[in-house]
């Protein structure tokens, strides 16, 4: 792959962004050209040009992976870009910093891959007579400052509109190992919407505030006409604080860009950057700031919308909508935890917590597939699965990463995340291909534990972030929660093993079936031992351990319903607000729903009062928050240094809505067959949800009868050619083929339904 091509570069500033380019005479005349195609990749981020155009409507290219062991290569058909030419072609890269030399981190840590960047492509243009030229990168390249005189993802840019065209630059070659060169995998980055301003007003400290309505990834494009050298800056936040810009949770991060006029009439996009925000300040603009010359651009990775819900409460639908905008704000490349502030890395443990979620909400399935295939690169080179994919962080300084050696050791649901997103593809998609690429890094993963584990047979040792963001927890540390960290890792282990079992067993590897199956049946004896009491309390006595002892299934005979039990008190004298953090959080509804406290569910996912989902709705959310006080009811922003109001960890919630109060499931793997079971309760007068999966639309709502008291009608959707189980509130079960069906049931007098599965 780019085998003739050498990657290259330019000597410039590390903030400016440089143009390369070439020209090709062509052998004969653009109309003889059967196909033209641009192969090519980059150190940093690129944007080609073919005669002037662009090549794709892609930005960010090549995104970021594991770059040490996989550079995505990108290919694009340019023959229509040829038309209009007779005999030359000029290619033109515009070359930025990116992730590759980005100052990547947090707390000043500011980590790069290298100091140089780079570039290296092949333009292949084939004939109608069988005759080809190539045209690949090399030193005979050119090379110039771009307008783009400072370029970051955490700081911004700042663009210098002018006609004249920047300085010439000495083009030189790098040294590359194109054996890392891969196909494309994970979906391009691209402009998805555009969102106007809802309002554009003067704060009382004088500054010019725009507000888009909607917490949003991507950057402001800005129309203006000034005298030359005039300078517009555009700040980014994500809410308001006493009025004006709240950027102390950016941190380090900047998120500021800055224009500079050419004289003329000015449209500035900076395409090298991203931001997180809802809300920008914009300073120096020449003249009043109208909606009609400013507007935000939504940007994420190309991934399909698939799934929708809605029901009778407006506020569990905006807290849908929430979860959606999370994820189109964190999926960009990658799977990331937050896209503001000076951090947006792939943490494991967000996405290990988040992914059915996801995997319901778009086709996801290339862009955690390409993320996969990363993190089996860093966990094979790195001995365990990482914190962070890519990682990053591995090049903290050595002294730093001493200091931390306690806390550089594989931990639950981070780790997990190797099993976790994998599972949930596998329920989704149904692809047995991929499930066999990803499970070598279970493996890894489970092997890492395995040296860790106590005499007593439990993964009680060694760091663990645990149930973390805890609301109990003191905020400066997040990670002392009330469940206890052995209960949780030991669980986590117990998933994990099991559904390694499983996969060994789908892939025709039975000795390592039973290998995995030993190991959670030994973790589940060790995990009834020692921390699940007579009366059937689970050690420490907190929401999270009994739910996710119930959803793993890790309980025996009558422990399960005394578990039931015992987390709807817990609930209950919580006033039923939510006292979990990233491991209880997306199992906390199921469990209860599960072991029959259907009306508890309901209760604590309808709450307004904090902690609980619809509290920050009720405050004006847009996205989940990272905190369930991220801002406090006064308006006022949390005092942590660690809040973010777009990380959608605790959005996993809508995972239950999806499948448990609209009802739609995969039976089998990949949809295959489906189970149908919508749950009525109170609260809600209706719910309906509909998922487009890999063998056709699902659709399963259920609403009251008026005038019927106890009645609900049941309507579903089924794909032609599969086969549904319905089970309704009543407990009844039905067996439906492919088409729409209708059901009137009356529910159970008892409120709690036990769900069927």
């Amino acid at each position: 792959m780019l085998e003739h091509a050498t990657m290259i570069t330019a000597d410039a500033e590390r903030g400016a962004a440089v143009v390369l380019g070439a020209t090709l005479t062509l052998d004969q005349p653009a109309a003889e050209v059967a196909r033209a195609v641009l192969r090519s990749t980059a150190h940093g981020v690129y944007e080609a040009r073919v005669n002037g155009r662009a090549v794709s409507e892609d930005v960010l290219a090549p995104g970021w992976s594991a770059y040490e062991w996989r550079l995505q290569v990108q290919e694009y058909d340019v023959t229509a870009l040829l038309t209009d030419r007779t005999d030359t072609v000029e290619v033109e890269v515009l070359l930025g910093n990116g992730w590759w030399r980005g100052g990547l981190g947090f707390t000043g840590l500011k980590l790069d891959y290298d100091s140089a960047l780079g570039f290296i492509g092949e333009l292949q243009v084939t004939y109608r007579d069988g005759g080809a030229q190539l045209l690949t990168t090399g030193p005979h390249w050119n090379a110039r400052l771009s307008s783009i005189v400072e370029n970051s993802l955490y700081d911004g840019v700042r663009i210098v509109a002018d006609a004249a065209k920047g300085p010439r630059l000495d083009v030189t070659t790098v040294e590359f190992d194109r054996s890392v060169l891969v196909p494309q995998v994970k979906p391009a980055i691209r402009r998805h919407e555009t969102v106007r301003p809802e309002r554009i007003w003067t704060s009382a400290g004088g500054k010019t505030l725009v507000d888009f309505g909607q917490n949003l990834v991507g950057w402001v494009r800005l129309c203006a006409s000034g005298p030359a050298a005039t300078e517009i800056t555009v700040r980014h936040a994500e809410v308001l604080e006493h009025g004006e810009l709240a950027t102390r949770p950016l941190r380090g991060a900047r998120a500021t860009d800055t224009f500079v006029l050419s004289g003329g009439d000015d449209v500035f996009e900076p395409t090298l950057t991203f931001h997180g925000f809802r809300y920008a300040e914009i300073a120096g603009h020449p003249g009043p700031l109208t909606p009609d010359s400013i507007e935000a651009v939504v940007v994420h990775s190309a991934m399909p919308r698939t799934g929708t819900f809605e029901c009778s409460n407006p506020l569990v639908n905006r807290l849908v909508e929430n979860s959606v905008w999370g994820q189109k704000g964190n999926f960009l490349d990658l799977p990331t935890d937050c896209p503001q502030r000076d951090e947006r890395l792939g943490w494991t443990g967000d996405i290990a917590a988040y992914a059915a979620t996801a995997c319901y909400q778009f086709d996801c399935a290339d862009v955690l597939h390409g993320w996969l295939l990363d993190l089996a690169a860093e966990t094979e080179h790195g001995g365990h699965v990482p914190f962070v994919v890519p990682n990053v962080l591995k090049f903290i300084p050595s002294e730093a990463r001493a200091k931390a050696a306690h806390m550089l050791v594989p931990t639950a649901i981070w780790g997990d995340a190797a099993v976790w997103v994998p599972e949930a593809l596998w329920w989704a998609y149904g692809d047995q291909d991929r499930l066999a690429a990803h499970y070598p890094a279970m493996v890894r993963h489970l092997e890492s534990v395995e040296a860790r584990i106590s005499p007593s047979g439990l993964w009680d040792e060694g760091f663990q972030f645990g149930d973390w963001l805890d609301p109990t927890a003191p905020a400066d540390r997040p990670w002392e929660s009330k469940a206890d960290g052995g209960v949780v890792a030991t669980a986590c282990l117990y998933r994990s093993a099991s559904f390694a079992a499983d996969a060994a067993g789908e892939l025709g590897r039975p000795e390592e079936a039973r290998r995995w199956r030993d190991l959670a049946d030994r973790t589940r004896e060790a995990f009834l031992k020692h921390y699940v009491h007579d009366d059937g309390t689970i050690l420490s006595d907190a929401q999270t351990v009994y739910a996710l002892a119930i959803h793993f299934d890790l309980l025996e005979g009558d422990q399960r319903q005394a578990a039931g039990d015992r987390l709807a008190v817990l609930v209950a004298e919580a006033g039923h607000r939510v006292a979990t953090g990233f491991a209880g959080t997306p199992f906390l509804t199921w469990a209860l729903a599960d072991t029959g406290h259907i009306d508890d569910a309901y209760r604590l996912l309808l709450q307004e009062e904090g902690p609980s989902w619809l509290h920050t709705v009720t405050l004006g959310a847009t996205t989940i928050w990272e905190r369930w006080d991220s801002m406090l009811p006064d308006g006022t922003v949390n005092a942590g240094e660690m809040t973010s109001f777009n990380h959608y960890a605790l959005g996993a919630v809508v995972d239950w809505l999806y499948k448990t109060v609209a009802g739609i499931r995969p039976a089998e793997p990949g949809y295959t067959r489906l189970l149908l079971q919508p749950t009525p309760g109170p609260g809600l007068d209706w719910a309906r949800g509909a998922l487009d999966t890999p063998r056709g639309r699902v659709e399963c709502g259920w609403r009251r009868e008026e005038g019927n008291d106890g009645a609900i009608h049941v309507d579903v959707r089924v794909p032609e050619g599969i086969e549904a189980d319905v089970v309704l509130a009543d407990g009844s079960r039905r067996t439906v083929t492919g088409g729409t069906h209708s059901f009137l049931t009356t529910v159970c007098p008892s409120p709690q339904v036990r769900t069927i599965s």
